[in-house]
C-alpha cells in the first residue's frame, strides 16, 4: 500500500511542473486523493454485500475532491487527474497504465442498458480538459483528446482525436516524452 502511495506522489510530481515538495502532494492534490479513495471503493464494490458502502465512499470522494470515479470502474497504475474538479469517470470505464486526465473530463456512457457502456482507455493516454468520450469506444495507446473534443469512435494507438466529433488523426511517437525507468523501481527514487 505505501509503494503505490510513494509512486502516485512521485506520479504526480513528474507529471505536474507546478509541484513543489512531495507534502504538497500528498495534502492537497485533490486527484491524488481522488485516486486513493477510488482504490478503497473498488476493493469493496468487488465483494457484493459492500456495494452500497462503495458507493457512499464514492460520493463522499465527489463532494470533498470534485472527482466521481464510480466504484465499478477499471483504474490502471500511475493515474493523473490534473486540477481535478468536474472528472467524471463511469461504471463499466477500463483505464490502463500512465493515463492523464484535466478537469472537466467524462468518461461516460450513452446507453442504460446493463452492459459495457463506457470508453477503454489503453497505457500512456492523456485526455484535455473538458473532452467527453463517450460509449464503449476504445482508445489506444499514446493517444492524445483534446480539450472539448468529442469522442464516439474508437482511435487506434498513436492518434490525436480533436474537435466535435473528434476524428482520429495520426500523431508521431515521441519516447522522450515517457521516461519508463522512473517508475521502474520505487526504491531508486527518494520520497
Amino acid at each position: 500500500m505505501f509503494s503505490r502511495v510513494r509512486e502516485d506522489i512521485r506520479t504526480a510530481r513528474h507529471r505536474d511542473p507546478a509541484s513543489r515538495s512531495n507534502a504538497e502532494v500528498f495534502w492537497l492534490y485533490s486527484g491524488v486523493h481522488a485516486v486513493w479513495a477510488h482504490r478503497l471503493a473498488h476493493r469493496m464494490w468487488r465483494r457484493p454485500g459492500l456495494r452500497f458502502l462503495a458507493r457512499l465512499v464514492s460520493q463522499l470522494t465527489r463532494f470533498l475532491t470534485g472527482v466521481e470515479i464510480h466504484p465499478g470502474a477499471t483504474v490502471g497504475r500511475r493515474l493523473f487527474i490534473d486540477h481535478g474538479m468536474g472528472v467524471v469517470i463511469g461504471a463499466t470505464a477500463e483505464l490502463g497504465d500512465d493515463v492523464m486526465l484535466y478537469h472537466g473530463v467524462t468518461l461516460g456512457g450513452r446507453s442504460s442498458k446493463r452492459e459495457k457502456r463506457h470508453p477503454t482507455l489503453g497505457n500512456h493516454v492523456t485526455v484535455g480538459a473538458g473532452a467527453a468520450i463517450l460509449g464503449p469506444v476504445t482508445i489506444g495507446d499514446f493517444c492524445v483528446v483534446g480539450a472539448q473534443a468529442v469522442v464516439t469512435v474508437d482511435a487506434p494507438e498513436h492518434s490525436l482525436l480533436v474537435g466535435v466529433p473528434a476524428k482520429p488523426r495520426p500523431i508521431e511517437p515521441k519516447p522522450h516524452e515517457f521516461d519508463p525507468e522512473f517508475f521502474v523501481d520505487p526504491g531508486t527514487h527518494s520520497i
